[in-house]
């Protein structure tokens, strides 16, 4: 009998054993997938905004985190178990389905820096953000249009994260306004990513920055509203590809058909998360493509 036990936990120490290996092989294999490439992944988080900047070097970036927690297993499928450090958090702007599920992202995960705006929502979600950020101890930046963050050179030269708005303390404006609006470059290629942003605020931009604003992906503002991506704006962009990060059946009815038939006018191609749920762009700096 005592014969029988010994090999029944020499049994489940092999498979435990096994399980360890294989997934810090698989996550080495990733790892080496990735090498040399930029990769933007817009994670599947429901109702909500989450994107992952993974540079040719594997500088890690995570903009907005969605609702609640399941962004970490969203991100766990893309950079690993085992993996738990992040070098930059971006929270575009304060409304739950952006910040709530970075709250888990600090419990789980090291961030070593976290960007925001002084843009404050005046509710639990919130309160429970900021109050996370301020114990996470990563270095703490606002955002302001200008700034521009090295996230590490490859073959076609450095990935580089510009803030393109706000252009000013946004504490008093509507929580939407404030959002962070970011570019990704890498080579020729551009990544646009809106947070939530109105219309007002596309105007404002295409006069104040016209066609530094064209980029190859454009991640539509307020997971395809009508309030976002006017005409002018998407014409402006000229993006190959629009990204519309939103959740099946949600009560907005995002994305909105105007949005969607606007798109489908100017032949910009269109990929959801609600159709195919976690979406993986990579470019070697002189083209997209998705997996």
């Amino acid at each position: 009998m005592k014969d029988v036990r010994i090999a029944s936990v020499t049994a489940c120490i092999m498979l435990v054993l096994l399980f360890v290996g294989s997934t810090i092989l698989s996550q080495q294999s990733v790892a080496v997938e990735r090498e040399g490439m930029l990769h933007v992944t817009f994670l599947d988080v429901g109702q909500g905004d989450a994107t992952l900047i993974v540079s040719p070097t594997g500088t890690q970036v995570l903009i907005d985190g969605g609702r609640d927690g399941r962004v970490v297993g969203a991100l766990q499928k893309e950079i690993g178990f085992f993996d738990t450090d992040i070098d930059m958090v971006v929270a575009t702007h304060p409304d739950a389905d952006h910040i709530g599920g970075l709250i888990d992202i600090f419990k789980k995960y090291t961030v070593h820096t976290i960007l925001l705006t002084e843009n404050i929502n005046d509710t639990p979600v919130s309160d429970v953000f900021q109050k996370a950020v301020e114990t996470e101890g990563a270095t703490i930046r606002y955002a302001r249009a200008g700034q521009i963050y090295d996230l590490g050179d490859g073959v076609m030269g450095t990935t580089t994260l510009h803030i393109l708005f706000p252009d000013r303390d946004p504490t008093n404006l509507e929580s939407n306004m404030s959002s962070i609006v970011a570019q990704v470059q890498y080579g020729d290629i551009e990544y646009l990513l809106t947070g939530d942003s109105p219309i007002a605020i596309e105007q404002y931009m295409i006069g104040k920055l016209g066609s530094v604003l064209a980029s190859e992906v454009l991640k539509l503002g307020h997971h395809g509203s009508k309030t976002s991506s006017s005409e002018l704006f998407v014409r402006t962009v000229n993006p190959q590809y629009a990204i519309i990060s939103a959740g099946k059946d949600n009560s907005y009815g995002h994305p909105h058909k105007e949005v969607t038939d606007r798109l489908r006018m100017l032949g910009i191609a269109q990929k959801s998360t609600i159709d195919e749920g976690t979406i993986n762009s990579v470019s070697d700096g002189k083209t997209v493509w998705f997996e």
